[in-house]
């Protein structure tokens, strides 16, 4: 599949230049509501050492069986900076996506989306580089204060970094911690949230972004 890049920008940059990028590209970001959901795509990356491996499982919906999947492996190309995981995540997690057969209606990442300092995580930069809807689900908080939801399956309450709602924080099993969701690009809060608890039905983690962890784990045969 080819994949055709929105807003594009340098991968080559220091941390420094990564954040000014954050800035700048953090006004694309639109919360918007979501189309018709058919396919939802799991990401996650797993670094070893220096080699980044990005994966991707993406399920059916709302039956949630994986109708296509995709691995890359390749040399790590940018340091370990807290706010800065879509500079080191990203340019693999694109490879890999030139795997795939055809475009998942919704990306959902194993990350922050706009419940970040710059409101900018790797969420927000996967969506606003492909235009494609895309949100975060965090297994911690990156920033921002909460009040503990209650313990049943469903629970939420609100992320807030002062004044303002950057995410939810969902319990998507009774008696287990919950995870941090954020809008990433092109889809309300509010349908992030639901397809996220719609997207467990056994785990904390949601379904395509745990089929997406054990594949980056998966030695790749590239």
């Amino acid at each position: 599949m080819h994949v055709e890049l929105q807003h594009k920008h340098s991968w080559q940059v220091s941390p420094r230049e990564a954040v000014g990028i954050q800035r700048e590209m953090a006004g694309y970001v639109r919360e918007e509501p979501l189309g018709k959901v058919r396919t939802i795509a799991g990401v996650d990356v797993s670094v070893r050492g220096r080699e980044v491996q990005a994966a991707i499982a993406v399920l059916a919906f709302p039956s949630l069986e994986v109708v296509d999947r995709a691995i890359w492996s390749g040399d790590v190309q940018f340091p370990y900076v807290p706010g800065l995981l879509s500079f080191r995540e990203v340019p693999a997690i694109l490879t890999a996506m030139e795997r795939l057969d055809d475009m998942p209606d919704v990306f959902m990442t194993d990350s922050q989306g706009y419940a970040h300092p710059r409101r900018f995580g790797l969420a927000c930069h996967l969506g606003v580089l492909l235009d494609r809807p895309a949100f975060g689900v965090a297994k911690t908080r990156l920033t921002g204060t909460y009040a503990e939801p209650d313990s049943n399956k469903g629970a939420r309450s609100v992320l807030l970094d002062r004044e303002e709602v950057i995410g939810t924080v969902l319990r998507t099993r009774t008696g287990v911690k919950p995870v941090f969701v954020s809008i990433g690009h092109r889809i309300t809060l509010e349908e992030a949230v639901e397809l996220a608890l719609r997207c467990s039905p056994r785990y904390r983690i949601p379904e395509p972004t745990r089929q997406a962890h054990t594949l980056s784990r998966v030695k790749s045969p590239v």
